[in-house]
């Protein structure tokens, strides 16, 4: 029965019992982690091989006579900016290929434009007084923490089904040349697993910012991570904007962080001839190259990017099994006593639980007192600042799958125990 619709007695009686199942939950000594996106070991098995296709007798010369294992090619070898393009769904003379981080690079774009213009005519945005992002949430903590360390007043945007408030967006922009850009996950977004829909993306191209030097930071780190059976489909946005006269608004990252090694993995940026030029101007008095032996063992490894999405069937085959557990468990403890609303994704990394409202943080403190350790509560809102306090980001894929049911087990647990305490104003 929903706890809203129990007597006192009844909530008191269910919270004697939960308490003293949390206690022998408490007393196992579990020490299990839910908190980042980690792939799990039996993933990383997956890419072992990448270690093996080059060798002392690999041919590391290219036909035009450029030596791999030496400085230069900033932009990144041809082999696998034509891989990236095709991830992307864009040109390949418009991609650069970097080192193993797409947050570094998104780090470096914003960078880029404090100090240079990416607009002719505009100020460099370290200039611009009372500078502002827009940050849907709930968002990725890593991008809102790039625009806090840039001292941006970071706007949040409600997300919806189809992702960002468009409505919301289109106004903002339209009149505040302060705002300077938008954090998107436009495929599988971080946490909710969102996919844009057609009209979210059309209206994106479409956007009419006050700002000549406002961008959308595209960061589809997800874009083939499938989990089901049916899996969502993207809208092109630099197709999109082409068709709009708004080709410079996108730029658009990714990476193999969670395809091959997260730790030594190939990423990649593309954005319009324009924008790719200030962004380039930057790159070559920083590097003089990436790891090009890298970007040559990726290519080697998947052959071309039918190659890669092969892989990902192979990702899909572990993954899903663990979605299931998280989703399965949630509806088995969660939804008889109506307490929490979750996303179900097609893909991508995460799930998405709003638990009862004022209660998260409690929820993350009675896991961890447990042994099951989370996200903290408000990571996915700037600053940390949830103002429901009830958002919490379920990341299932580093534990084993039994470790993986325990913790769920717990999970829930706790958060009917939170509940119950917040009912009974405990």
């Amino acid at each position: 029965m929903s706890y809203i619709n129990c007597s006192a007695q009844e909530l008191e009686q269910a919270y004697a019992e939960l308490k003293n199942q949390y206690e022998d939950e408490k007393g196992k000594g579990l020490n299990l982690n839910m908190a980042r996106g980690k792939p799990g070991s039996e993933q990383l098995d997956l890419s072992n091989s990448l270690l093996d296709v080059l060798n002392s007798q690999s041919h590391c010369i290219d036909s035009n006579g450029q030596d791999f294992r030496n400085y230069g090619v900033l932009e990144g070898i041809e082999e696998c900016r034509r891989l990236f393009g095709d991830l992307l769904q864009v040109d390949y003379h418009n991609v650069m290929v970097g080192g193993n981080s797409s947050l570094n690079m998104m780090f470096d774009t914003i960078s880029c434009m404090m100090v240079k213009p990416i607009e002719e005519g505009c100020e460099p945005w370290y200039k611009v007084k009372n500078r502002k992002f827009l940050c849907p949430v709930p968002g990725y903590d890593r991008h809102f923490g790039i625009t806090q360390y840039y001292n941006f007043e970071m706007i949040p945007v409600p997300m919806s089904s189809t992702g960002p408030d468009m409505d919301m967006i289109e106004e903002l922009v339209a009149y505040d040349d302060t705002i300077k850009g938008i954090w998107c996950v436009p495929k599988y977004s971080n946490p909710q697993g969102i996919t844009y829909s057609d009209e979210t993306v059309r209206r994106f191209a479409a956007l009419k910012p006050a700002a000549k030097d406002f961008r959308i930071m595209w960061d589809n780190a997800y874009c083939i991570h499938d989990v089901t059976d049916t899996p969502d489909t993207l809208l092109n946005i630099v197709e999109e904007c082409k068709k709009t006269g708004n080709e410079d608004l996108p730029i658009l990252f990714c990476s193999t962080s969670k395809i091959t090694f997260p730790g030594a993995g190939v990423a990649a940026l593309a954005a319009s001839e324009k924008n790719m030029k200030v962004i380039l101007e930057r790159y070559k008095y920083q590097i003089i190259s990436y790891d090009k032996m890298n970007m040559l063992r990726h290519i080697k490894f998947f052959g071309n990017y039918e190659g890669m999405l092969e892989h990902m069937k192979k990702h899909k085959a572990i993954l899903k099994p663990k979605f299931d557990i998280v989703l399965d468990t949630l509806e088995k403890e969660l939804v008889p006593v109506g307490v929490g609303n979750w996303t179900k994704p097609n893909g991508g990394y995460f799930v998405s639980i709003d638990v009862m409202n004022g209660t998260a943080k409690r929820v993350v403190q009675l896991c961890k007192e447990a042994g099951v350790v989370l996200t903290n509560a408000g990571a996915t809102y700037p600053l940390g600042k949830d103002p429901k306090d009830s958002n919490i980001r379920i990341a299932p894929t580093f534990p084993s799958n039994e470790e993986l049911q325990t913790a769920m087990n717990v999970f829930c647990v706790c958060v009917k125990l939170a509940a119950l305490e917040k009912l009974l104003s405990k």
